[in-house]
């Protein structure tokens, strides 16, 4: 791990935010390098200023905290996520492991969890709000069922696995393959092979599969 964590804080509520920035800089080695009070900003700054981790809110004017980190996705950013949240929800928890987080905070703790939180993504571990953690627990089990279930799913490559998380967010194959810097014709490849790695059949059972096995993937 490097000597110093730069982050980049993104929310709109500017005194939680000079907060959240105070207690950040209190620990030794940890830098906020930019505040962002919206999205669009935060991803700005991220190309820019190129910092370690970014700590987003969810709900943000401009551009959401998941559209940036799907942006963040598809230029390939080398930066660590961890988002920030007022709801305990198990589905929203979901979707931000899916698009990337590593963290997932939840604001009511985040002053008591942050400077771990950074430490922990930094280092490219999973740090969750004790509050919720069983939801980690929760898809940890419903993955490893889904694998006994479909035992050839652990025969999908990491490339092929990816694809199915992206149609699992209702990708196209020409959004698939901009986000991956592949070309079409290869993930048409991708989503031929997985079909008859997982035997299915038809025009529509692969987005089926899919978007019901959505939260459940590896």
């Amino acid at each position: 791990m490097k000597s110093e964590i730069s982050i980049v804080i993104a929310d709109d509520h500017p005194v939680f935010r000079q907060g959240l920035r105070q207690i950040i800089e209190m620990e030794p080695g940890l830098k906020v390098v930019g505040e962002a009070r919206d999205g669009a900003a935060a991803l700005q700054m991220i190309q820019e200023l190129k910092p370690d981790i970014v700590v987003l809110d969810i709900n943000m004017p401009n551009l959401k905290g998941f559209d940036v980190a799907r942006e963040i996705q598809q230029q390939g950013l080398k930066v660590g996520i961890i988002f920030l949240t007022m709801y305990d929800d198990e589905r929203m928890f979901n979707q931000a492991l899916n698009v990337g987080a590593l963290g997932y905070l939840l604001k009511d703790s985040a002053i008591s969890d942050i400077a771990g939180s950074v430490r922990a993504v930094a280092a490219g571990q999973h740090f969750i709000s004790p509050a919720i953690s069983r939801y980690l627990i929760n898809r940890s089990n419903r993955s490893t069922v889904l694998s006994e279930k479909t035992p050839r799913l652990n025969d999908l490559t990491p490339t092929e696995l990816r694809v199915l998380k992206l149609i699992a967010e209702n990708k196209t194959s020409k959004e698939i393959a901009a986000q991956l810097f592949i070309s079409y014709r290869t993930v048409e490849n991708h989503r031929t092979n997985i079909c008859q790695k997982l035997d299915i059949h038809g025009s529509n059972a692969l987005i089926k599969f899919a978007l019901e096995h959505k939260f459940d993937l590896p």
